[in-house]
């Protein structure tokens, strides 16, 4: 059976990663316009890069929790894939062998003119002045607020395989990530698992009403039994 995971920033939260959209998140003290659009990074690119330095260096701080490690045991016995809306590398830390990032990753660079040319950085700190071997100056491998998503169609093709999706984490109000749950094969069962239930309809729903390290090792145990 082919399992597909779509994982938010609900999962990281619980591993001390401040989210972006939340009440007290990032949003709440930075502004959209200033960290994260292509214009901010041309008008005021130490400032995007001290901002997504600072990202890195908290999320190099933090470490898996139990969904993410349940996900890993899920792998075990059946073909998993993830899709995450969330940049930093939680999932792989874990173990998770199959990851597809749709907004980008953290722990690489990428170049100012090719959006899929990217380089790992070591650490948390980006220099300002460091350069791609294409000649142009690095920035964070991020999808910014306007951009075009370039793993978007990869993510629709992962969907439309799964025999069933689990939605972790996520308010599925993030588009045109959250599309992915309307692009499943008719009849695939979905499970949510948030302590609040994102406002959807959608068919074959079933709705576990946790946080994401409580939520996901029930379930994954209640699969792996049925597989035994």
């Amino acid at each position: 059976m082919k399992i597909v995971v779509f994982t938010g920033a609900g999962i990281s939260r619980e591993s001390g990663i401040a989210t972006f959209r939340d009440s007290d998140g990032l949003w709440a003290n930075h502004r959209i316009e200033d960290v994260c659009t292509p214009e901010a990074l041309i008008r005021n690119r130490n400032g995007v890069i001290d901002f997504y330095n600072m990202r890195r260096r908290e999320i190099l701080s933090k470490a898996p929790n139990a969904a993410h490690r349940a996900l890993v045991e899920l792998e075990r016995k059946f073909d998993v894939e993830i899709i995450t809306q969330n940049i930093d590398d939680l999932h792989e830390r874990a173990g998770s062998a199959n990851v597809t990032h749709l907004h980008g990753e953290i722990r690489k660079l990428r170049s100012s003119i090719n959006e899929t040319a990217t380089v790992p950085i070591e650490g948390w700190e980006q220099k300002y002045d460091t350069r791609h071997p294409d000649g142009s100056l690095l920035r964070p491998y991020v999808v910014f607020f306007g951009e075009n998503v370039p793993m978007l169609e990869r993510a629709i093709e992962i969907t439309r395989s799964a025999d069933l999706m689990i939605v972790v984490g996520t308010s599925l109000q993030v588009y045109p990530a959250a599309s992915l749950v309307h692009r499943l094969r008719p009849g695939t069962p979905i499970y949510i698992i948030d302590p609040n239930t994102p406002n959807v309809s959608l068919p074959n729903l079933h709705v576990i009403r946790e946080p994401a390290s409580v939520g996901v090792p029930q379930l994954v145990d209640e699969l792996l039994g049925e597989k035994n």
